[in-house]
């Protein structure tokens, strides 16, 4: 294997972040469940779903703490795949679009959820707003495009110091 081809590093991270966003789904299955969200059922409304996380106090902490770990997790196996800035963020762009293309793969996979692409989902909860209730197409639309320019930046060739 090249070490300065870019190819199999980009494998090796896309097989990272498809795993995590397959655990990521198996995660939210729990979640789910703790919600009182039956098998296969859709999600709440965006009302309903903030009214039953805060019947569990805990949850919404423990959630935030998840979304940060995981943040840190993409941004630590960027900084490994990559010598240089401009490719550890392409890097960390690839793990993020991959991981979250994927944990919508594997809520599918695991639980027939959404049912559609314009099925609202609640994507985030750091920061907390409303603007975080969006159907599952925008997320799913800037992961790609997030993957297509990370994959640029992690795979051009460096520019030559003078």
């Amino acid at each position: 294997m090249n070490p300065t081809h870019p190819g199999p590093r980009l494998a090796v991270l896309v097989l990272f972040a498809g795993a995590m966003g397959w655990l990521e789904g198996v995660v939210v299955v729990y979640i789910r469940a703790l919600l009182g969200v039956l098998h296969g059922a859709a999600a709440p409304a965006p009302d309903e779903l903030t009214r039953r996380l805060a019947s569990l106090p805990w949850l919404v902490g423990t959630e935030q703490g998840r979304e940060a770990a995981t943040l840190v997790m993409l941004a630590t196996v960027a900084w490994l795949a990559a010598p240089r800035l401009l490719p550890r963020v392409g890097a960390f762009l690839v793990a993020f679009g991959v991981w979250d293309i994927v944990y919508y793969v594997a809520l599918y996979a695991l639980l027939r959820w959404p049912p559609s692409l314009r099925t609202p989902d609640l994507l985030f909860l750091i920061p907390p707003g409303p603007w975080w209730f969006q159907p599952v197409w925008v997320p799913v639309a800037v992961s790609a495009a997030m993957v297509l320019a990370g994959a640029w930046l992690f795979c051009r060739p460096a520019r030559p110091v003078r």
